[in-house]
């Protein structure tokens, strides 16, 4: 079993290729927006590069690769990404759930409609992307190291990024690539199936699938029972992402995925958890030297230097030693400046 002390997650290089290429052949339909595709994947690792090192001044274009590395094996185990800004080229399509009254005196009848209104209100939104796990490792503190991290990139370069931050997740669909909700909704002004308008919009891209369906407002109960049901549904391999978005803090009531009703949530990354329990370490001597204490997310906050690292400290300790074994995993060298912050801030749990 791996011990999360091997857990690295970095910016990813050329070099990862292959392991992308893995990892995109292993996700499943809709879950995943790396494309599998060998020169897409690589154009995606030299967009990602050219973003960590950019000295310009952000555009919102970027885009950020990271990848989860088993240093006890050598092996990249997952992926993570964001989009600075999204709907950088296009308006960002979401369905916003909304509710209408029709009501009629005369008959005395009074009728709540669920309807599913076409928006683009998430567009600019800083995007968080691209979240696979090995599911061997989904047991353990790897996602929460894997997703989470992301979180404090975005603090530690905050004029890169917007303020407010919203993540898909994977609606139901079967082993084909089948969505109920597609069928009933986007096949109908899109003859294709959904995994067929995937690939011809590169991946989660919304706007060209929105310029060919009606902007009025879908009844939801003339809908297929089974699209119904599907509205804000989660496919079973996006319950762990999901999980932790909503453990941070992110709201998944509003807004739901055109292409398969999945739910999008969002949030104000000033309100997060993670943001909000982050604490500043010096490494210095004096500091913490053992690795006691309970679990929290350690990194280098310098942008094209960027790593994460999972690390047993005392809660509320400012200070570590740079012989600590994270500050070693880390390369910080006495005087670097790390952060920290607790992965179960709520609950005291013990390492």
């Amino acid at each position: 079993m791996t011990s999360p002390l091997d857990l690295l997650l970095r910016p990813v290089a050329m070099s990862d290729l292959p392991a992308l290429e893995r990892i995109a052949a292993a996700s499943e339909h809709g879950i995943s927006s790396l494309p599998h595709d060998r020169d897409k994947l690589a154009e995606r690792i030299a967009r990602s590069l050219q973003a960590f090192a950019s000295r310009d001044a952000a555009s919102g274009e970027e885009t950020y690769l990271f990848v989860l590395e088993d240093r006890s094996v050598g092996r990249v185990v997952g992926t993570s990404g964001i989009a600075a800004s999204a709907g950088f080229h296009d308006r960002f399509y979401s369905y916003r759930n909304e509710f209408v009254v029709h009501a009629s005196a005369a008959l005395g009848v009074s009728q709540r409609m669920h309807t599913l209104h076409l928006c683009h209100d998430l567009t600019g939104y800083t995007l968080l992307t691209s979240f696979y796990l090995e599911p061997a490792y989904e047991q353990g503190p790897a996602a929460q190291l894997l997703s989470r991290a992301r979180l404090l990139f975005i603090q530690a370069c905050a004029e890169r990024f917007n303020e407010r931050i919203a993540a898909e997740s994977p609606g139901l669909s079967n082993e084909a690539g089948q969505s109920p909700f597609w069928d009933a909704v986007g096949r109908r002004f899109f003859n294709m199936d959904y995994p067929q308008a995937e690939a011809v919009t590169g991946g989660r891209s919304k706007a060209f699938i929105a310029d060919l369906m009606p902007h009025s407002p879908i009844y939801v109960p003339l809908l297929p029972e089974a699209a119904q049901w599907a509205i804000g549904q989660l496919h079973p391999v996006g319950e762990l992402p999901f999980s932790i978005l909503l453990d941070e803090g992110f709201d998944a009531d509003t807004y739901v995925d055109i292409f398969d009703g999945g739910p999008t949530v969002e949030a104000s990354l000033a309100l997060l958890r993670s943001v909000r329990h982050a604490r500043e370490l010096r490494v210095r001597e004096g500091g913490v030297s053992l690795g006691e204490g309970v679990w929290h997310l350690l990194v280098r906050p310098q942008r094209e230097q960027f790593a994460a690292v999972l690390a047993q400290l005392p809660p509320g300790s400012q200070d570590l030693a740079p012989g600590h074994e994270a500050a070693q995993r880390l390369s910080a060298m006495s005087g670097a400046r790390l952060s920290a912050t607790p992965l179960w801030p709520d609950t005291g749990r013990a390492a």
